[in-house]
């Protein structure tokens, strides 16, 4: 046998699962395992962070964007702590992700020595798999370990290595086995469940077909259902996209970060085709709507809602199944009533698009992104109101896709994601979309971007407020207390750290900034660039409760909600009133 260190070793049990790229700080506990690193650079990019937490949150990203393990490390104490919020988004979006952790070395570990800490318990909620090894030649058949269990459970590994073991030689020659995910069985519809959901649908009056990240690889099936049985789509957030969001048949997302049709239709509906998903809001639907629920964790189903029919199934071969029916529902009136109230909610945004006259809009800013985004562009979202602009207007209709932190909702997402998005896709147009908040969170690690010649475009949405939180307050009628942030010329600061920066604050000068921006891309430019985007403080509607329908709510409501957002009757009325046109 070849004997090489330990931390070589490890390095190449990375390369072997075809990881290629790998985020951290080094420091004097973890210093050996990154020469390993350095043993294999060739194959093995390390990227160098300015902080851990970005590291750990680009992982996450890798793992969302790519469905490939994603890893980062930090050294004992600080640098391991500071893993945690990436981990935590990883564990909540169900992402294979690998930490490693620096330790002590094993003759002063349990000596109180500087910066030692026990870290297994540290890691013990947010990690399914958590050891440190004990030996130099444990090291490499431990990170294998952690690996197939991170893609086994679809959550987060962490190995803690103490620095001497890494630096130990070892007798290595590599797995035979290594780079083999497993075959992730698929469950098969029964006929009888397929039966039972055509002859559901046959008989609803006024049914909706709901989407979630299960249905990722079935965009060509979801259209296709939607079409042969007349069925309004809504998708969860994350999964926005899966179905095309300009086909008439998608109303959106239903919620906060949803929209007006998306809200109506659910609202109205008489059946719930449940596909993919375990959407926690789904409680919230309306008594006396039958549910189907599809979902090929047997644990995950009646969980949010209690269902009348469940079937255990991948969701791609349970629309493949009702593809076969001989059955097609000719389009409704609730369908058309739907593509309708879709439409008017559309040319409602636009309209709102293309007014500055009071100051630059978010939405006139995703509207900009939306013309200039090429068809495979790939986009980072952070967290906050900048997520519900962007959801309702970002094409996501041809290649085009995304990530987000959808269940841990972490601000600070979004410029960690572009770094990893770019890592992953050189080759293509790569966005990120924050707040001011979220991106003061992590704005060094522009840096990061700088370093290594990596293009992102990071859109600043600055309006000097906490929005998303602004938003709870005005409904809790408290006062605007802590929310108001000291705004900053974000797009000198980018020049300062070597990227591209533009400011602007009306349309004429947004427009201007992407007619550069398209030159420079078009030159080749390899720097990342910040359109810092000055907008005015509008508090965005809330679609988790869109109370216009006069038959449910009564006039005040209607009237106060309608003020507040400026949605006037006119251009967006209640589906239910253009259901009674038909």
């Amino acid at each position: 046998m070849t004997k090489i260190k330990a931390g070589q070793a490890l390095a190449q049990v990375l390369v072997d699962w075809k990881i290629d790229h790998i985020y951290g700080i080094t420091a004097d506990s973890i210093n050996n395992t990154v020469d390993g690193f350095y043993q294999e650079k060739e194959h093995l990019n390390y990227i160098q962070v300015r902080h851990e937490e970005v590291g750990a949150l680009a992982a996450a990203a890798d793992a969302k964007l790519t469905g490939m393990i994603g890893v980062s490390f930090g050294s004992a104490g600080p640098g391991a702590v500071h893993l945690l919020n990436g981990l935590y988004d990883a564990k909540m979006d169900h992402v294979p992700v690998l930490a490693l952790v620096g330790q002590s070395a094993t003759s002063i570990m349990n000596t109180n020595f500087f910066q030692e800490m026990n870290q297994d318990p540290i890691f013990a909620d947010v990690a399914e798999f958590h050891k440190q090894v004990t030996t130099a030649e444990q090291i490499p058949y431990v990170v294998d370990e952690a690996i197939r269990s991170a893609y086994a459970t679809h959550s987060v590994s962490v190995v803690i290595i103490p620095d001497d073991l890494s630096g130990q030689d070892i007798e290595f020659e590599g797995f035979k086995t290594a780079s083999l995910k497993g075959s992730q069985q698929v469950v098969m519809p029964k006929a009888e469940d397929i039966q039972q959901t055509i002859s559901a649908l046959k008989a609803a009056k006024q049914p909706v077909l709901w989407i979630g990240k299960g249905a990722y690889n079935a965009r060509r099936e979801v259209v296709a259902v939607s079409e042969k049985f007349s069925l309004p789509v809504l998708s969860t957030a994350p999964a926005t996209g899966i179905m095309p969001t300009d086909h008439p048949n998608f109303m959106g997302s239903r919620g906060r970060l949803g929209t007006k049709p998306a809200f109506e239709v659910s609202q109205a509906a008489d059946l719930v085709l449940f596909v993919g998903t375990n959407f926690p809001f789904a409680r919230y639907l309306p008594q006396g709507i039958k549910f189907i629920q599809v979902n090929n964790n047997l644990a995950d189903l009646g969980k949010q809602h209690d269902a009348d029919i469940t079937v255990l199934a991948d969701a791609k071969q349970f629309f493949k199944a009702l593809l076969q029916s001989e059955v097609t529902v000719e389009p409704t009136k609730f369908l058309e009533a739907a593509q309708r109230d879709k439409q008017n909610w559309d040319r409602w945004l636009k309209a709102i698009a293309a007014d500055d006259q009071d100051g630059l809009t978010a939405e006139g800013v995703l509207e900009a992104i939306k013309e200039n985004a090429s068809d495979d562009a790939v986009f980072g979202l952070d967290v906050g109101n900048n997520t519900e602009w962007a959801i309702r207007q970002l094409p996501l209709n041809k290649q085009q896709t995304f990530t987000m932190s959808a269940w841990y909702g972490t601000m600070g997402f979004g410029l960690p994601a572009g770094l990893a998005a770019k890592l992953d896709y050189p080759d293509k147009q790569v966005w990120s979309i924050s707040g001011d908040g979220g991106y003061a969170m992590v704005m060094p690690d522009l840096l990061t971007d700088v370093k290594y010649h990596l293009p992102v475009i990071n859109v600043v949405l600055e309006n000097k407020v906490l929005g998303f939180i602004q938003h709870e307050k005005l409904l809790a009628n408290q006062a605007p207390y802590g929310i108001d942030l000291i705004g900053a010329d974000w797009a000198k600061m980018a020049e300062n750290m070597g990227a591209i920066g533009f400011k602007v604050t009306s349309l004429k000068e947004l427009n201007a900034a992407f007619q550069k921006i398209t030159q420079l891309q078009q030159a080749g430019n390899q720097l990342p660039i910040v359109i810092d985007a000055k907008i005015k403080n509008v508090d965005p509607i809330d679609t988790s409760f869109v109370p216009v329908d006069p038959a449910s709510f009564d006039a005040d409501t209607i009237v106060k909600y309608r003020e507040r957002y400026g949605i006037d009757e006119t251009t967006q009325p209640a589906l239910s009133q253009l259901l009674n046109e038909l």
